[in-house]
Parts: structure tokens; sequence; C-alpha cells
């Protein structure tokens, strides 16, 4: 039996010469983030302490979804900045780093500077489990703009930043959501599960 591999379809002959199509379905870009009750990703000096951390809100699961983070520029520099502090049994990623500043990212990162949308589609293409579009906004609205991203997780916290960097500027349009699933926690954070139309 021979095999070829064509996109998102497997396309093959069995040993008496009939030819059979599999589709496989398509890793799915899911947008993880923890945002304030008035849309900030951020405080107004970059500060994230607002965030919670005293439980594992289901971010566990969620790590079992997925084998490979999106950063853009700035939260690659950041996830740099403190590799020391991440907690042991941590899952590792393969990372895919977006700039058209950075020439050279850190080993076994991959560094994406142009054709984005063709980049995107050839990942989102091959094997392996879903991708962790981890950040940040500019990505984000890169990637929601180009009806690339297929679900949004959203940390809803129980606090109002009153400025910031929003989570979404910039969007071209509208565009649907469908809930799929909802939590909330005895802390007032409240998680929101979307696909996007």
């Amino acid at each position: 039996m021979s095999n070829v591999f064509a996109g998102n379809q497997f396309l093959y002959f069995s040993n008496a010469g009939i030819f059979h199509v599999k589709t496989r379905s398509m890793r799915k870009i899911i947008l993880t983030v923890a945002v304030s009750l008035d849309g900030f990703i951020e405080g107004p000096n970059g500060e994230y302490d607002w965030c919670m951390t005293d439980q594992d809100y289901g971010l566990s699961d969620f790590f079992k979804r997925v084998d490979a983070r999106f950063l853009g520029r700035k939260s690659y520099e950041l996830s740099l900045a403190v590799a020391d502090e991440i907690p042991a049994g941590f899952p590792e990623f393969q990372d895919y780093v977006f700039s058209t500043t950075l020439d050279t990212v850190k080993n076994g990162a991959i560094l994406i500077k142009d054709n984005i949308k063709n980049e995107v589609e050839k990942i989102k293409a091959q094997e392996g489990k879903d991708i962790w579009l981890f950040g940040g906004a500019s990505l984000t609205t890169s990637l929601m703009n180009l009806g690339l991203v297929d679900e949004m997780w959203l940390a809803v916290h129980p606090i109002l930043l009153g400025a910031g960097k929003l989570l979404f500027q910039n969007i071209q349009g509208r565009i649907g959501l469908t809930l799929t699933d909802v939590k909330s926690y005895s802390t007032g954070l409240v998680s929101l599960i979307y696909t996007l139309q």
C-alpha cells in the first residue's frame, strides 16, 4: 500500500489498486489569556500582579491539548527573562517566534519573519497537537484578522484595571463567537471558552 499526504488529506492505494481519501483534522490555534473584566491583559505599567495563581484553573488539562506555542517578540523576550522562574514540571513546547526585527532565536525555536498566513497554515497542517497562542496583543490581532484563530479561552479576572494594554485592538470587522464552555471559581475568576465562526 502506498501513501501520499497532501494538505490535510491522506491519499493512499490499497494492494487491490483501490484509491482512498482520509481527511485529517487540522491543528487548532487556541488563544489562552488572562484578562481583566474591563478587557485589559496588563496594567498601565505592564504589570501582571493581578493574575490569579492560587490554583490550577484548568491549565493542566489545557497543557495536555497543546504541544506548540506562538509568541510575538515581546512575549518571547519576556519568556526568556523569566525562564529561571518556571516551575519544575512545566511542559516544554515547540516555540514559534513571530518577529520582523529579530534575526535569531533560542535553540529549538523557529523564527517566522514574513508570510505569516502561509507559514501558519503549514504549521496547522502538520502532525501534532493543538497550538497555544501565547501572545502578545499584536500577534493576536494579526492572526485574528487573518482568520487563523480557532478558539479563545479567556480567564476573566474579577478586577477593573482602568488602563493598560487592551486584549483586542484594531480588529477588522465583526467576528462571531460560539460559547462552548463556562466555568466559575470561588475566587470570582470565570473561564469562558469560545469557538470562532
